[in-house]
């Protein structure tokens, strides 16, 4: 019987080892201790206003479009035509989110009253959530 508990507890640790490492991989910030102050109010932020329920508690998406790399990048927008997300275009999409939708994504956020405060706080988390090269957005 304790050779059993042994090994079950031993399955346990790979287990949770294994979803860490899988987490870790995909690219998600885990840890508060990682982010800036204003990053981490920041996602603080997006996890009490009900943004993490469409874009992911850690910024990978569902309903709503992943906020991993889009800072720089390309963004198609259901029009046809693509933007590039920069500090204007996220500032938009918060305070307008109808203004441009992204395309394949149907659900329409909802306006939030926000404060620019607040809103610098969001944009600083999803810096954190683009690669180097391209994580700083010019304001």
């Amino acid at each position: 019987m304790a050779r059993y508990r042994a090994s079950s507890s031993r399955w346990s640790l790979v287990a949770a080892t294994t979803v860490s490492a899988l987490l870790s991989a995909c690219g998600g910030v885990t840890e508060s201790s990682d982010l800036s102050p204003a990053a981490a109010e920041g996602r603080a932020i997006m996890r009490s206003k009900g943004c993490a329920s469409c874009h992911g508690s850690d910024g990978g998406g569902g309903v709503g479009p992943a906020l991993f790399d889009v800072i720089g990048s390309t963004v198609p927008l259901a029009d046809g035509t693509s933007v590039t997300a920069d500090r204007d275009y996220l500032v938009e999409s918060i305070t307008e989110p109808s203004a441009k939708i992204v395309e394949g994504y149907t659900l329409p956020m909802p306006k939030t009253d926000l404060s620019s405060e607040e809103i610098d706080a969001i944009i600083a988390y999803i810096e954190v959530l683009s690669p180097p090269t391209t994580a700083t957005v010019a304001g």
